[in-house]
C-alpha cells in the first residue's frame, strides 16, 4: 500500500497502475474481492486514459477473472471481451497472454452454459498453448503444457 500512495503523490502514473495491479493480485489471493476489484478497475482507468493498450487488456482481464472468482458472470463477460478485443488488435501481443484471456472466455462461457462457444474457445487456447512449447529446450521437454492439458480436457468433457 506504501507503494501506490508513494506513486500516487509523485504523480507517476505507470507505477501507480503497476502498483496497484500488483495490490490487486494479493487482495484476489486473500480472497478479498471487492478490494482486489478496486484496485483494478483504477489501474485499467489508468491504462485507459494513457492508451497504454497492452496493459489495458491485462489488467481487464484479471477484472474480469476477480468477476468470475465473486460469481458475477454479468460483469466478467465485458471484461473478457474487452481484452479479447485489445489483444487481437495488438500487434505483437504475447500468445500466452492471448491464451490465458481466450481461456477465461472459455471458462465463462462453460460456466454460462454457452457450450458451444466453449468448445471453440477452448480448442483456440489449446492450439495458443500448444505454440508454446519449446521442445529444442530441455527443461520444456520434460514438464507438460499444463494449457494444453487443462484445454484438452475442458474439450473432452465437453464433447
Amino acid at each position: 500500500m506504501v507503494a501506490v500512495e508513494i506513486c500516487r503523490g509523485a504523480g507517476v502514473r505507470p507505477d501507480l497502475a503497476f502498483a496497484l495491479e500488483r495490490l490487486g493480485q494479493i487482495e484476489r489471493d486473500l480472497q478479498n474481492l471487492d478490494l482486489a476489484r478496486r484496485h483494478y478497475e483504477e489501474a485499467a482507468e489508468i491504462h485507459r486514459r494513457d492508451g497504454d493498450a497492452l496493459n489495458l487488456a491485462q489488467t481487464v482481464r484479471h477484472l474480469g477473472d476477480v468477476h468470475q472468482d465473486a460469481g458475477r458472470w454479468t460483469l466478467a463477460e465485458p471484461c473478457y471481451e474487452e481484452a479479447l478485443r485489445l489483444y487481437r488488435s495488438i500487434r505483437g501481443a504475447r500468445r500466452g497472454d492471448l491464451a490465458n484471456a481466450v481461456r477465461s472466455m472459455a471458462i465463462q462461457k462453460e460456466r454460462t452454459g454457452e457450450i458451444d462457444y466453449a468448445r471453440v474457445l477452448w480448442a483456440e487456447a489449446r492450439a495458443l498453448y500448444a505454440t508454446l512449447d519449446r521442445p529444442w529446450h530441455r527443461f520444456f521437454r520434460r514438464r507438460p503444457n499444463a494449457g494444453v492439458i487443462e484445454s484438452s480436457e475442458h474439450l473432452a468433457r465437453l464433447t
